[in-house]
């Protein structure tokens, strides 16, 4: 994979480049991590870089010319077997007595593991990779590397600290209060580390400032570089009729920051008026939690579907069949959703949490925003949209101009590429 005819570093100007992508878990189906380096890799390579993704599990799904490295984990956290690894048999390096120590403690390990068994593939490798693109694992094996001399630029889609606050703020037992504190141990780490490299990307202005306010890292080393879609593959599907009253969010069913139980109130307030109003929500169903609790409270079972593990054909399908597409998010550093939807030529209604309002622009010209936890805001822009056939068109042809003018994956790779050689000139 790695040839001894290009042992030669790559780092001039115009010249190929060796990079090293790193995903402490990339699932494809799952989070906007797995997506992200699907998809930069894929545009980075086409760009005629040489491109190897350094994953732990879930591994993610890369396309043609993209290099995968597995490095194999305890996997402790592994859906459908959680802990199924809680033995000492399985520890046989020094990141498995860590990892398995950690989860005892009761803080998710893997940012810290993941970054020491990739700091040691890497000085393996040292004579074919020019720069080292971490992507949000901020471990203290890249502090090692940095110390060593190595080039290292993360990406930070946004601070964990914001994921910890809103857990916070949706919990009253002082005992789970506790608990997800404790879990959330590594955010010092990643504060420290991040402090420590050569260059953060981040994918829009507020990220920057919370990483800047939260993280405590200097502004000078911040910069945005947003994310985007590949309009080809998201596009709109004029042949596929619109389901009357269907309501599409991917909102996560078991993270509160995504806002799925207002977005289902709101659902509910419209149905006393629209009987026909009804939810697709590409995320797995979860069998007990607020969402469940609200699916009963609200009396939405047989109104609310839940569907997952769709490809993108699938997927652009969805969004062509929908009406309206929602993002009920409390915060999103970026808004991937939104930008898909809008490139689908689907109608968006979002908050204002986070950067959203960079995504979708001025309320009422290429989507509507309201505010976030608002459920009678959601129903009523959502209602708008359902109720205004023109304004539904519109919104629809001016979201997915604004994706092709700003939001791409191959604007992306570019920008990125830009800030490599900026590193490593420097």
């Amino acid at each position: 994979m790695l040839g001894e005819e290009e042992a030669q570093p790559h780092a001039g100007t115009g010249s190929p480049l060796r990079i090293a992508l790193l995903g402490y878990r990339s699932d494809p189906r799952s989070g906007g991590q797995g997506v992200y380096l699907r998809h930069l890799s894929r545009e980075v390579a086409a760009l005629g870089h040489r491109v190897t993704v350094l994953s732990g599990p879930p591994y993610p799904a890369l396309d043609e010319g993209v290099a995968l490295v597995e490095l194999p984990s305890l996997d402790l956290y592994r859906e459908g077997g959680p802990f199924r690894n809680r033995s000492w048999a399985a520890i046989r390096t020094w990141p498995d007595v860590v990892e398995f120590a950690t989860m005892f403690a009761g803080q998710f390990p893997e940012q810290r593991t993941f970054s020491l068994r990739a700091a040691r593939w890497l000085r393996a490798h040292r004579r074919h990779i020019d720069i080292v693109h971490d992507n949000q694992c901020l471990g203290v094996g890249l502090e090692h590397l940095r110390r060593e001399g190595w080039p290292v630029v993360a990406t930070i889609h946004h601070p964990l600290t914001v994921d910890l606050r809103v857990a916070l703020d949706h919990i009253d037992d002082p005992r789970w209060i506790r608990s997800i504190t404790r879990w959330y141990g590594f955010l010092p780490m990643q504060a420290r580390v991040a402090s420590s490299l050569s260059r953060v990307l981040t994918v829009s202005h507020a990220s920057r400032a919370d990483i800047i306010e939260q993280m405590g890292v200097a502004p000078a080393s911040v910069s945005v570089v947003p994310v985007g879609t590949d309009p080809a593959r998201f596009r709109p599907r004029p042949e596929v009729a619109r389901v009357p009253g269907r309501i599409m969010t991917t909102a996560s069913a078991d993270v509160p920051l995504k806002g799925l139980v207002h977005l289902l109130e709101a659902v509910a307030k419209l149905r006393t008026e629209r009987s026909d109003a009804h939810l697709l929500v590409v995320a797995r169903a979860q069998p007990a939690g607020p969402v469940a609790d609200a699916m009963e409270r609200f009396d939405l079972h047989g109104a609310v579907a839940f569907v997952s593990d769709l490809t993108d054909e699938q997927l652009v399908r969805a969004y062509a069949e929908a009406e309206v597409a929602v993002v009920p998010s409390l915060y999103e550093g970026f808004g991937l959703p939104a930008v898909e939807a809008m490139a689908c030529g689907v109608p968006v209604v979002a908050t204002t949490g986070g950067a959203l309002p960079e995504v979708v622009g001025a309320d009422g010209v290429a989507g509507l925003l309201v505010p976030p936890a608002d459920a009678g805001a959601l129903a009523q822009a959502i209602g708008t949209v359902l109720d205004d056939p023109e304004l539904a068109r519109r919104l629809g042809v001016q979201g997915r101009q604004r994706v092709l003018d700003r939001f791409t994956w191959r604007r992306c790779a570019e920008a990125t590429v830009a800030h490599y050689r900026d590193v490593l000139g420097s």
